[in-house]
């Protein structure tokens, strides 16, 4: 037996595909990728109309059961720029599940579950009905995947904490 979840919803996660994202964003244009050369982050596309668009590629959304466990939700930061609410969900994914939906690498055990993959909702598991979408920008991403060990001495469950984007520089406060 390897345990179960509690209050269980689906979480919509959009992954990052960094394949796509690596390949050239604007055609005949100078930009070669969407990757900026010295921090390996996405970038802004340049726009005529105002603030860029990230150039970030995201495989289709999927779908995972978990349970939530909330540290932070839209608690005010104070940045140079404004006030910028600040989140911080931790959902607990279950690797029986994980296993099922193909996202456990089946060499090395590790969950498919990367460093930058984005929250886009929270779901009812019965309906599939939307109970919370998340805004982005900022958005929640991915910032640690943790496997735990628990009943049985096997690994049973992946505590994945997702975190927001800085929207702007930190001021003093």
């Amino acid at each position: 037996m390897r345990g179960r979840l509690l209050q269980v919803f689906l979480a919509e996660l959009a992954q990052l595909d960094p394949a796509a994202t690596a390949s050239d964003p604007d055609g005949h244009g100078p930009i070669t990728s969407g990757y900026d050369p010295d921090f390996q982050e996405t970038i802004l596309l340049p726009s005529a109309r105002g603030p860029g668009q990230d150039a970030r590629r995201e495989r289709p959304p999927i779908q995972v059961p978990c349970q939530i466990e909330v540290q932070a939700f839209g608690e005010l930061a104070e940045l140079a720029t404004g006030n910028s609410p600040r989140s911080r969900l931790v959902l607990v994914f279950h690797f029986a599940d994980l296993e099922r939906l193909g996202l456990v690498e089946p060499i090395t055990g590790d969950a498919r579950l990367r460093v930058g993959d984005r929250l886009v909702a929270i779901r009812d598991r019965r309906t599939g009905d939307l109970v919370q979408a998340v805004r982005t920008p900022p958005g929640l991403y991915l910032i640690e995947p943790q496997p735990q060990f628990g009943l049985g001495g096997r690994r049973n469950l992946l505590l994945a904490t997702f975190g927001e984007r800085a929207l702007g520089t930190q001021g003093a406060a």
